[in-house]
């Protein structure tokens, strides 16, 4: 059975923005900035919203386990049974949290199957909402102004408008956008925003061609699907999660119109 509903979707969104609340105590002092493992910077911003939606998952939904980029490592031998389970990334974007630039989100994804089936992406500077669930429909919100359906645009015949990392940028994206037949109009932001560009219809694709996880794609897959969009692999199939050891996600592209035969721009990049 289903776990979906406007209640829960509701409740989510109450615990995204208790989590930005307190990554904006931390955003306002002189943090400090530590190192993880794979050399990605790490604050306290992180651990305050990764402790605020694991304690408030567990309260709301205790039979659910919780995948979170800050939770000690779970074994896939461990991670293959869970048939559902969150998927969090508490503080997407840190490096734009870093330089102060408003550009980061707290994401929160419910997977069921291997799917993304629910999705919160909270903004907290301008405390501004995006979150979907299967046959629930797509919504944004900002403060607590009127809820909006949001959608996906058509690809325009005079120009394509890309969005693209603040922080990232690769040989295999510029060689992409050369490739591609119309005049690109870029739009550099950071974070899970720029799929959420896509998914309210001002941008039409955003190619990322280097390294994310599966908590980086997950909430923003569900938002860019129920507004009529993709977040598809370069073979143009949907990302899925929890199906391997590694957490990573292959190259992938979120995209607005089918209709545009995205993958044919691809040829001879990689």
């Amino acid at each position: 059975m289903s776990v979906l509903d406007i209640a829960l979707l509701n409740a989510v969104k109450v615990l995204a923005r208790a989590a930005g609340k307190e990554i904006l105590k931390v955003y306002a002092s002189a943090f400090e900035v530590t190192q993880k493992a794979d050399d990605s910077p790490l604050t306290q911003a992180d651990m305050a919203a990764h402790r605020v939606i694991v304690a408030g998952l567990q309260q709301l939904t205790p039979e659910i386990p919780i995948l979170s980029e800050e939770s000690t490592a779970i074994p896939y031998s461990e991670r293959k049974q869970w048939q559902t389970y969150w998927l969090v990334d508490p503080l997407d974007g840190t490096r734009e949290f870093i330089k102060r630039n408003g550009e980061f989100t707290v994401n929160i994804a419910l997977i069921q199957n291997h799917q993304s089936v629910l999705g919160v992406i909270h903004v907290p500077v301008s405390d501004t909402h995006y979150f979907a669930a299967q046959e629930l429909g797509v919504f944004k919100q900002q403060a607590d102004a009127a809820i909006e359906a949001i959608k996906v645009r058509s690809c325009p015949q005079d120009r394509i408008v890309v969005a693209g990392s603040r922080s990232y940028r690769d040989p295999y994206v510029e060689k992409f956008l050369t490739q591609l037949p119309l005049p690109v109009e870029l739009h550099s932001i950071g974070s899970s925003l720029k799929a959420c560009l896509i998914a309210e219809g001002v941008a039409d694709i955003y190619p990322r061609f280097g390294d994310t996880s599966e908590w980086d794609t997950a909430a923003a897959q569900c938002i860019v699907e129920q507004a009529g969009g993709y977040l598809t692999d370069t073979l143009l199939q949907p990302l899925r999660y929890n199906t391997k050891e590694s957490l990573l996600n292959p190259y992938f592209l979120v995209f607005a119109d089918r209709q545009q035969d995205w993958q044919r721009y691809l040829t001879g990049i990689f």
